[in-house]
């Protein structure tokens, strides 16, 4: 039959007019062709005849054609006495194909992309054992191609550009927060002094881990109202009070920089107040006038109150409160007591901090009329020594302003601080009334609305609308009952858990101040014992030699410090020697 009559055949399965062996299966045939090297792949191309490409085809080639050529096994039952290559088999492989085996791993390398002898890839192909054919597997009219290469699975780990977070750790941010460099800012009319606070991070929620701002204090004072505002129930650490009087004095910005310090450090490690939108806006904003009066033209009502539970505690807070907690009434008491006794204290720590100004000014006193002494008197051997004294007591004026200091930083800032924390916890509590008081009047408000829909359905009259009307204000007004009372037994429950870290931290802080000011105590004194001795030491050397005493012979301390001339103990039986000597030689004479 022609090549011009294959599309009379309705299925064109045209036999192959191949010029090669008949005994050699078209499917094997075709398989080795393409396997082949590629120095032999033009030679080998021209033996195949053109219908193994017909029969690639769709036009040449039907849907059947292809389920058989998916089924090698049936091909490979013809008895062929040469081999897939056209070589002799031998009888030991005549047996069933023995399941694939795994590759050697460096058949599996990739091919170079550089220019590969033939030789190379002759070897590679031998390689490959033609016979291993998977009975089950779709025999491949492409040439065989290695697999590709996969990554070590030691690598996967590196595409991380940092190191995971735990749960914990991200929920949980670290801060710290300085407060620093106080200058004052402004002319007479308008100065005011100004704070750079510099943070470091490590929530995700700031654009940078570290950052820098400038704020004055009542910045510092807004934030503090916003977050009172944004958490009721929550004891917001307050910062210092105002000072109109010597409000730029060195000691009162030193003292007042440490506590806004301590503020803003105790904010971010609370674990409800270190989310605030406020405190982010605080600590990161470089515009910050602009940015707070844009939020308040957006939200006018934010700073008296925010979402539906500040607009609840706003309502009615009128009438008197009582206690009903037992907790709650012992735990106002103690508070009552607790400041009483912490302005006590910071009143006796403000006279003892007075006094050793006090002596700090009488030292300077005492110095300048040492100086003016010296400076009058015409011998060297006592001029001397009270020129030295003056000195010293500038010392000693020093070390007392700095002693005085530094009780104001230690134990003063601990109970200033936590008198004002008694306030922030008396605020707290008056949220608390205030819900208590919303939480009343609401359940007033729906008795009020029930006795009316009452009465309106005692009167049998036919006024649907109006009973439809009552029947939503009843039902609105039992939904506000509801969560008036949720939100007072929240508040219950996180002011509990407030008061128990309020007590928490009252015993570290004071513990933590006592012990730093005793150690400043004690530095200060071993500083003036030095003082004093170093000045002893000065005037020996100047007065003469410091005596030694012989072995065996222990001198006090006062005799140490005596010339050679002074010491008549030590120095008998030499004056008697001397004497006896000049007699001698008077006699001989």
């Amino acid at each position: 039959m022609d090549l011009g009559d294959e599309g009379s055949s309705p299925w064109g399965d045209v036999p192959s007019r191949s010029s090669s062996s008949p005994n050699i299966p078209k499917i094997a045939q075709d398989d080795s062709t393409q396997s082949e090297s590629l120095s032999s792949s033009k030679v080998t191309a021209a033996s195949v005849p053109n219908v193994s490409a017909a029969a690639r085809s769709p036009a040449g080639r039907g849907p059947r054609r292809r389920q058989y050529g998916a089924q090698p096994t049936r091909l490979e039952a013809v008895d062929d006495p040469l081999g897939p290559l056209g070589a002799s088999t031998p009888p030991s492989l005549e047996a069933p194909p023995a399941p694939p085996q795994k590759e050697p791993a460096t058949s599996r390398s990739p091919r170079p992309t550089t220019t590969t002898s033939t030789s190379s890839i002759h070897g590679m192909m031998d390689s490959v054992n033609l016979d291993d054919d998977d009975d089950d597997a779709p025999v491949s009219l492409g040439p065989r191609v290695p697999p590709p290469v996969q990554a070590p699975s030691n690598n996967a780990p590196q595409r991380q550009t940092q190191p995971s977070v735990s749960v914990e750790r991200a929920a949980k941010p670290t801060f710290h927060i300085s407060v620093g460099d106080p200058h004052k800012v402004g002319d007479l009319t308008s100065s005011h002094t100004e704070y750079s606070v510099m943070t470091r991070t490590t929530s995700k929620g700031y654009r940078n881990p570290e950052f820098t701002v400038s704020r004055r204090y009542r910045d510092f004072l807004w934030l503090y109202n916003q977050l009172h505002n944004n958490n009721p129930g929550v004891i917001i650490p307050p910062p210092p009070e105002k000072q109109a009087v010597g409000r730029f004095d060195a000691d009162f910005v030193e003292s007042r920089r440490a506590a806004l310090e301590r503020m803003l450090n105790k904010i971010a490690a609370h674990a409800i107040l270190q989310h605030d939108s406020d405190l982010k806006l605080f600590l990161e904003s470089d515009a910050f006038n602009v940015d707070i009066k844009n939020k308040e033209r957006k939200d006018p009502g934010l700073g008296e109150s925010k979402g539906m539970f500040g607009s609840m505690l706003s309502v009615g807070s009128s009438g008197k409160f009582i206690e009903h907690d037992d907790w709650f009434h012992d735990r106002r008491i103690y508070l009552d007591a607790l400041e009483n006794q912490l302005r006590a204290l910071l009143k006796a720590t403000d006279t003892v901090v007075a006094q050793r100004k006090g002596l700090a000014e009488a030292s300077g006193d005492f110095s300048a009329s040492l100086h003016s002494l010296a400076a009058v008197e015409l011998s060297p051997s006592l001029s001397g020594p009270l020129e030295s004294l003056s000195d010293i007591q500038v010392r000693i004026r020093e070390l007392y302003e700095r002693q005085a200091q530094q009780d104001v930083l230690t134990m003063g800032i601990v109970i200033d601080e936590y008198i004002r924390l008694i306030g922030s916890v008396k605020t707290a509590f008056q949220q608390r009334q205030k819900a208590y008081h919303s939480w009343h009047n609401a359940e007033s408000e729906l008795q009020k609305r029930k006795a009316t829909q009452d009465k309106l359905l005692r009167q049998g009259r036919s006024q649907q609308d109006r009973l439809n009307q009552l029947s939503a204000d009843v039902a609105d007004a039992e939904r506000r009952v509801h969560q008036a009372r949720l939100l007072f037994d929240d508040m219950g429950r996180l002011m509990r858990s407030e008061l128990e870290r309020f007590e928490r931290e009252k015993v570290e802080d004071f513990k933590s101040g006592v012990e730093t000011y005793l150690e400043s105590a004690v530095e200060a004194q071993k500083e003036l014992i030095e003082i004093w001795e170093t000045y002893l030491m000065q005037i020996d050397i100047e007065e003469g030699e410091v005596f030694h005493p012989p072995a065996g012979v222990v001198a006090s301390p006062s005799e140490a410090r005596m010339p050679l001339g002074e010491r008549p103990d030590s120095q008998g039986s030499e004056t008697d020697a001397r004497t006896t000597a000049e007699a001698t030689r008077e006699i001989e004479k």
